[in-house]
């Protein structure tokens, strides 16, 4: 007796991918981790490109060589330093809205909150290379000239962060651009999308008022049935209004001998 022989069953070509080929569970995972690497990369090349431009705009104090390695600033009282933070904050602030709305757009919508971790991280990386780049640009110069000692050589301070806060900018406008563009995305769906037929209808407890009206009367009369009521009955030959049939009245007094 022959064994019955097992032909492969072909795959349904409406369950196959475009190209044909069967994806692994594991496409899905490496396609996010591809995005969030993506992401990072290229929010820290946004990074060192805001570093470039706060070096160009912002403004430096000038300083005089006094001697060797020592130099004073020329006015003490001089807001350089204060717009310095000022434009880098700027500049960081618009690079994490840009990086926020990209990433959203590119990444998040598709993987999820992987690509949201990739925003901020990214924000993160690229903030600490723009301060990085921005400090480091003219400071090569600075220290040669300030080592030459010359007196009354007048120099350009490089650019330095007064404090960490303006670090926080990126992160957190990256933060709210891409978080704002996913609740902005939710409200257009919600009102795109259509209504329950359920939510025009009557609420049940009219219903049950009119189904009640309509086999019992309307609302306000009597229950009563009509035989429980007096009849109104005209005597023949007599108008006005009618009487009431009720008990008998008594007659006048009739004699008995009568």
């Amino acid at each position: 007796m022959t064994k019955p022989s097992h032909l492969p069953i072909p795959d349904d070509p409406a369950r196959l991918p475009p190209g044909g080929r069967r994806v692994g569970a594991s496409h899905p995972v490496r396609a996010a981790l591809v995005a969030l690497a993506a992401v990072i990369l290229g929010t820290a090349l946004l990074g060192a490109a805001a570093g470039w431009l706060w070096a160009t705009l912002a403004p430096r104090a000038l300083a005089v060589v006094v001697g060797r390695g020592s130099a004073n600033v020329v006015n003490p009282e001089t807001s350089a330093f204060i717009a310095a933070d000022a434009w880098f904050t700027l500049v960081t602030a618009a690079g994490g809205v840009i990086s926020g709305l990209l990433g959203y757009a590119l990444a998040v919508r598709r993987y999820g909150a992987l690509a949201m971790t990739g925003i901020l991280a990214g924000a993160l990386a690229a903030t600490l290379i723009a301060m990085w780049i921005g400090q480091r640009s003219g400071a090569a110069a600075f220290s040669h000239s300030l080592a030459l000692g010359r007196p009354g050589t007048l120099l350009h301070v490089p650019l330095m962060l007064g404090g960490r806060g303006p670090l926080a900018f990126w992160p957190l406008a990256a933060g709210l651009a891409a978080g704002g563009s996913e609740v902005v995305v939710l409200l257009r769906e919600r009102r795109r999308r259509p209504a329950p037929a359920h939510a025009y209808a009557p609420p049940a407890r009219y219903g049950l008022a009119a189904s009640s009206a309509g086999s019992h009367g309307h609302a306000g009369q009597d229950e009563h049935p009509a035989s429980d009521r007096p009849s109104a009955q005209h005597a023949p030959g007599q108008d006005g209004p009618p009487r009431f049939a009720g008990p008998r009245e008594p007659g006048p007094a009739t004699d008995p001998s009568d």
